[in-house]
Parts: structure tokens; sequence; C-alpha cells
């Protein structure tokens, strides 16, 4: 599988706080890569450094061999990577159709039009005059992934989009991504469910205190692996 992402030895700090040690990892052309850990074990960190919202102290983020890190959110757009933050931060006084004309402003060229993400996610093109504080919360994350999809990625980050939402909805946004994904899109996706990570991603990495744990396709790993990694413990017998 061609390299499309390459992070090394990854050192990230808030003030004198570290909270990523010498990570590395790496994504292929068209793969979709899952991150679990708890709370606080530095997935959402990772994200912001990938799509430019935060620097590293040492160590490489590189995309198709281009050092990446540290270039600011603007350019690493433009670059191609595009990320689905977090508790989706639409802006509330704008209409849907206005918000997903913001990722737009990179002006990358590609297939990613109004008129596809409104084919994708039929709920928010009935909606597009709506303003985005007045959607459910599984609408604002139709727009939130809409929004990246118009600065026409090779690489979507998307954290924790299933938040906070009904099952039924989760699956809903699943199948969207799957649609995505088939066209070639690469993906990193940070997930707390991890029966639903496994189900979706080529390779996991589960991170523990800023560092991988544990790396692997799901299909060779054990539910006692990845739970020994993702709480640093070994589990009872038949846990």
């Amino acid at each position: 599988m061609t390299g499309l992402l390459s992070v090394t030895g990854l050192n990230v700090f808030y003030g004198e706080f570290q909270a990523l040690f010498d990570l590395s990892m790496t994504v292929g052309q068209g793969e979709c890569v899952a991150l679990v850990g708890s709370n606080g074990a530095g997935k959402s960190t990772l994200l912001r450094v990938l799509s430019g919202l935060m620097a590293q102290r040492s160590g490489h983020v590189a995309l198709r061999g281009e050092e990446i890190g540290g270039i600011g959110a603007e350019c690493v757009v433009r670059r191609g990577v595009a990320l689905v933050p977090e508790g989706r931060r639409l802006f509330p006084s704008l209409t849907v159709e206005e918000n997903l004309l913001m990722g737009a402003e990179a002006r990358r060229p590609g297939t990613w039009t109004l008129e596809r993400i409104y084919r994708l996610f039929p709920n928010i093109a009935e909606r597009k005059r709506n303003l985005g504080s007045a959607l459910s919360g599984g609408q604002q994350q139709m727009v939130a992934i809409g929004r990246a999809l118009m600065s026409n990625p090779d690489l979507l980050l998307c954290d924790e989009i299933s938040l906070g939402l009904a099952p039924v909805v989760v699956r809903e946004l699943y199948a969207r991504l799957a649609e995505i994904r088939a066209e070639g899109m690469a993906m990193v996706i940070v997930e707390q469910d991890i029966a639903q990570a496994t189900k979706v991603a080529d390779r996991l990495y589960c991170l523990r205190s800023g560092r991988v744990a544990l790396e692997g396709r799901p299909a060779d790993l054990t539910r006692h692996d990845i739970t020994e990694a993702y709480f640093g413990m070994e589990t009872a017998h038949g846990a």
C-alpha cells in the first residue's frame, strides 16, 4: 500500500506537560486507521497536530514525503488534510449551506461539491437554509463531515463523530463514511467505541498516556490484546 501519511518520533507538549511521547504511525493511501484509547490518552492531541492546529516539539509529520508538521492549519488543509472536529464546531450564526461553503475556502480541485454533499446527506439538503444551531446533533455532524469534504481532502480526520448520538444515527454516519472510503479517501478515525472502530478500520492504534500501546490489523488482535493495551493492565480471566 502506497504511503500517504508518516508520523515519526512525535513529542507534543501543552506548556510543560507532555501529551505525546515519541509517537510514530502511518496511514496508507485509501486506508482507514482507527485511534482508540481512554480519555486523556492523546488521541485528539494527535489529530490537532496532524491538522495543523498544534505544532510538535520534535518529530516529523509528512504527507507524501513532504513535512507538514508546524506549518499551520490553513496550509495543511491546502495540502489535502481535513478535520471533522470533536463537538462539530459549526458556525451557529451561519446557515447549513454557508457552513458547508466555509470548507471550500481551500479551493482544492476535486469532485466534492454542494450537490454531492446534499446527495450524500439528504437530511441536510432539506435544511440548507436553516441555521446550524437549529439542527439536531446528528444533522450537525453531517454538516461537519460535509464541510470537511468540501475542501476535497486526500485524508479525512474524524474526531469522535459518534459522541452523544443515538445508535441509529451513528450507524447512518458510518454507512456514509463507507461510501466516502469506497472512492479511495484515506481516514483516521478517533473512536471510543472499540467494537465500532474494529469494524471499520484496516488498522488500529491504541494509545495510552500519549504512547502507542498496540498497533495491528483488527483481525489479528484479540479482545484481550486491545483491552490490556487500552487499560494498561491484565484483565481477569473471562472478562
